[in-house]
């Protein structure tokens, strides 16, 4: 064929479902991957597990799918106990880091797997590809094979086949991980207006910091096995919890010294060169005694000696260098 159209209005898609992991833990041998993760994501929600390297947000993610079992806790999606059912019973779409397409079929046939699976068949099959296709505007290729298709194409028929069947949840594993930087922002946009349109929920892994902050509701930062902070990519950057997630997640200057005193809202703090400045407190703060104060670049701005204005927060120092970085 050379493409499928169709002029069906688009089907009735369920919202999305409800999921609550509760002291969800993995371990291997002697040790624990994912360390009591606990978690209630909601209806319609994107929520992304974002970490470096071996933090455990791939393992949580195949223990939710069920591809992974769970050593310790419990799955619910909607209220119902999922912890021990295989992943074919879950219901869930899945979009794997190597997208899975089968060489041997066509974009179509790819498409229409998850619903020959079910016993789907005939016209109900043609409808749901078309309006698939259509929805990651593929339908004028829907006979072509994996190797005729851009990276960014593969990328589209993974998602295709993960929507076609109108799954309420949707498990994505770092799925962009391939694509060039221009091409990854692109897709971004592509799944969150996907995602938006169809009301569905999203459980989403990346070690991309950018990525989780354009396209996630919550965000979870993990770090070797446990969840560091949960919560708003806007709070969870301007609130870290500690020091790691105002590292990992943006960047930070971490400036050593001791509290001299704290208020409701703010803290007074010492550098180690006697300067005393005054932070809005984030995550646990001490009342007194050794402490970091974390600074975001862009809240930094410069003057010429002799030029600044009054106040507080100015510290003295020098440019040592100058990176020209165009429009970042």
């Amino acid at each position: 064929m050379a493409g499928v159209t169709s002029a069906a209005a688009a089907p009735a898609i369920p919202g999305g479902g409800s999921i609550t992991l509760k002291q969800l833990t993995k371990i291997y041998g002697h040790e624990t991957v994912v360390d009591r993760f606990d978690a209630v994501i909601a209806a319609g929600e994107f929520f992304s597990l974002l970490g470096p390297s071996g933090s455990g947000k791939t393992t949580t993610l195949m223990m939710i799918a069920g591809f992974a079992p769970i050593d310790a806790g419990e799955l619910f999606v909607d209220g119902r106990d999922l912890s021990t059912l295989p992943p074919e019973r879950r219901g869930f779409g899945m979009v794997f880091q190597n997208y899975a397409i089968f060489p041997h079929l066509d974009v179509f046939e790819n498409v229409a797997f998850p619903l020959r699976a079910r016993r789907m068949r005939g016209k109900e099959v043609r409808d749901r590809v078309a309006w698939a296709l259509g929805l990651v505007q593929l339908g004028h290729l829907a006979d072509r094979y994996a190797r005729q298709l851009s990276g960014g194409q593969q990328q589209r028929v993974a998602i295709a086949r993960a929507i076609v069947f109108h799954p309420g949840i949707v498990l994505m594993d770092e799925p962009l991980g391939a694509l060039d930087k221009n091409l990854r922002y692109d897709m971004q946009v592509e799944i969150k207006e996907i995602q938006n349109r169809l009301g569905m929920t999203v459980i989403y892994v990346t070690h991309d910091q950018e990525e989780a902050m354009n396209l996630s509701d919550r965000v979870a930062i993990m770090n070797r096995g446990r969840v560091e902070q949960i919560g708003p990519p806007q709070v969870v950057y301007e609130h870290p919890a500690n020091a790691f997630t105002a590292k990992f997640l943006g960047e930070a200057n971490l400036l050593a010294g001791n509290v001299a005193g704290t208020d409701v809202a703010r803290s007074t703090f010492r550098l180690a060169g006697g300067e005393v400045l005054a932070a809005r407190r984030s995550g646990t703060v001490p009342t007194s005694g050794a402490g970091r104060l974390f600074v975001r670049p862009e809240k930094i701005a410069l003057a010429s000696p002799g030029t600044e204005a009054g106040g507080e927060n100015q510290l003295s120092g020098q440019v040592r260098r100058v990176s020209f970085l165009g429009n970042v």
